[in-house]
């Protein structure tokens, strides 16, 4: 039996890792004529200092993830593509992306950038992405490609 797949999370920091994953996501959403839940979740410890919070980076924030979605938006649109929901989240990504978006909006495939870290820095810090493969109820794909299947050039 041949699984469709009808609400896809895709979460993006405007980084290239999740430009290529939301790519993907688009063409693997017309192809199934699913929805795809466009997801930015703000890591609130990164907005915290020894102090507390510095500011209200609120405003600046909302303003900087509406250009992002708008232009991810526009791609989706140029490619015909417009089943779009979009998500803005505070808290902890990990959690988010692999426990509660999946719960709230009955995501059954999480398309994911893979992580830029190298792996010092995955000891320290922890990716995002082997926390959601490892904890996510849905199917996860990681993305590592381009649309032609070719990873991209290094800069």
């Amino acid at each position: 039996m041949y699984h469709e797949y009808s609400r896809i999370l895709v979460p993006v920091d405007g980084s290239d890792e999740a430009r290529l994953a939301y790519n993907k996501a688009v063409e693997v959403a017309k192809r199934h004529k699913a929805r795809i839940f466009l997801a930015h979740i703000i890591d609130t410890r990164s907005l915290q200092t020894p102090t507390g919070f510095e500011g209200d980076f609120t405003d600046e924030i909302q303003k900087q993830t509406e250009a992002l979605f708008n232009d991810y938006i526009a791609y989706a649109n140029e490619n015909e593509f417009f089943n779009i929901e979009t998500i803005i989240e505070y808290g902890s990504p990990k959690m988010f992306i692999s426990k509660e978006l999946p719960h709230l909006h009955n995501i059954d495939l999480i398309m994911i950038g893979a992580t830029g870290l190298n792996a010092v820095e995955r000891l320290f810090i922890g990716s995002v992405s082997e926390y959601v493969i490892r904890n996510a109820s849905c199917d996860v794909m990681v993305v590592r490609t381009d649309l032609s299947n070719e990873l991209p050039a290094k800069d």
